[in-house]
């Protein structure tokens, strides 16, 4: 029987912080089977981390969320820094955690991690889920480098983030804190695990053709034309209005998607710097994502509302407690873009009352990250961004 608690805390001193958390986390467990994680990038995270490691000697996993937390007390922000865990207690759950940081070869990273994943797992197996956090860089690439090693087992997570894209996100593996890199946790039970994973915007007939990609990042053109140029015509604006992180706020209600082969999933592609890099030229208007985009695809431009936003989390939590075929879960781990809590503003407080509502007493932690991972019915897993992650955890 699974059982799971939250703990969080915004005490000024960093090892205090992480030993309150650790503690309301575990309470009443025999043995925590592994802790997720996530604070402020304001925090001394190793200060925290030592807090943690003061009261249980569980597994760590996570990284810094943008601007806040959320769990059922409330929204978890402080200008000192905030720290929350979730906490799992299983005595049939067996997890791994490994991590490594960026190298040249990042796909062979994703395949060292799996590995030494499995084995710090004490297993020879595949596992039967897996949680990814990665830097936002280059997410695709470590996840093919764990699914050469394990297949395609179902995943969830996100990347790390920081308050203002900055560069300043930290990931946490254990007693590790580094910038760039990947970590994962490997999930050895019977426990019914389910995910949503979604954008939840609706299309437009805006529609094209890519036909030139730089980098895997940067779209330079779509249909032959400019991507800045290009976009900005579907959502009636001026190029010069999108220049460097214009952009990156002007696309949160009017983002990019692809679709997967099968049409199940659209995936959300985040439009971030206008003219590459942000910096203003006159010649280029090109677009650089979130995520990779690939030449002779389409590309959709799709829209939703603050309001649509705000009433997607109360709707996914609801869609992935319907997966499970006992629809009591133990806890929810939440995934929750960044970008997407920058365009609900002042209005996350409804948000936080949604996933409340919709928990029904179950606990859980929302994390705001820089791009979200998963997939959905038989699509296969994915990276994307401006999408929540919702993941349940059944009791057995």
């Amino acid at each position: 029987m699974l059982k799971a608690k939250v703990g969080q805390s915004i005490d000024v001193d960093n090892f205090t912080a992480g030993a309150q958390t650790a503690s309301i986390a575990t309470e009443g467990m025999e043995y925590a089977k592994l802790g997720f994680l996530y604070t402020s990038v304001k925090n001394d995270i190793k200060e925290v981390i030592k807090g943690v490691k003061s009261v249980t000697d569980a597994p760590i996993i996570g990284c810094t969320s943008s601007g806040c937390i959320m769990t059922p007390d409330g929204i978890i922000e402080s200008e000192n820094g905030f720290a929350g865990m979730m906490a799992f207690d299983d005595p049939d759950m067996v997890v791994g955690v490994a991590c490594h940081e960026a190298g040249k070869d990042p796909r062979a990273i994703g395949r060292k991690v799996a590995i030494e994943a499995v084995e710090n797992a004490k297993t020879t197996r595949a596992p039967a889920y897996f949680y990814m956090v990665a830097s936002p860089k280059e997410e695709e690439e470590y996840l093919m480098g764990i699914q050469d090693v394990i297949g395609r087992v179902p995943m969830f997570g996100g990347s790390a983030a920081d308050d203002k894209v900055e560069g300043y996100w930290k990931i946490i593996c254990n007693d590790k804190v580094f910038t760039d890199g990947v970590a994962v946790a490997f999930f050895y039970t019977d426990n019914e695990i389910a995910t949503s994973y979604t954008g939840a915007y609706n299309e437009t007939n805006n529609v094209g053709i890519i036909t030139e990609v730089k980098n895997d990042r940067t779209l330079v053109s779509i249909d032959n034309i400019s991507a800045l140029k290009k976009y900005a015509q579907w959502i009636n604006v001026k190029p010069d209005s999108l220049i460097g992180q214009k952009l990156l706020e002007a696309s949160i209600t009017k983002p990019l998607g692809v679709k997967d082969p099968l049409g199940n999933l659209t995936v959300i592609r985040h439009p971030m710097f206008g003219n590459d890099e942000g910096t203003k030229t006159t010649a280029d208007d090109t677009i650089t994502l979130g995520n990779k985009v690939v030449k002779g695809t389409a590309i959709i431009q799709l829209e939703a509302t603050v309001d649509e936003l705000i009433n997607s989390t109360g709707a996914t939590m609801k869609d992935v407690r319907k997966q499970l075929y006992n629809p009591d879960p133990a806890a929810y781990i939440l995934v929750h873009c960044g970008g997407r809590k920058l365009g609900i503003g002042n209005r996350l407080d409804e948000v936080h009352k949604q996933l409340v509502k919709e928990a029904k007493g179950v606990p859980f932690i929302t994390v705001f990250t820089f791009g979200e991972y998963g997939y959905d019915e038989h699509s296969s897993n994915i990276c994307g961004g401006l999408m929540l992650s919702f993941t349940a955890f059944g009791k057995n």
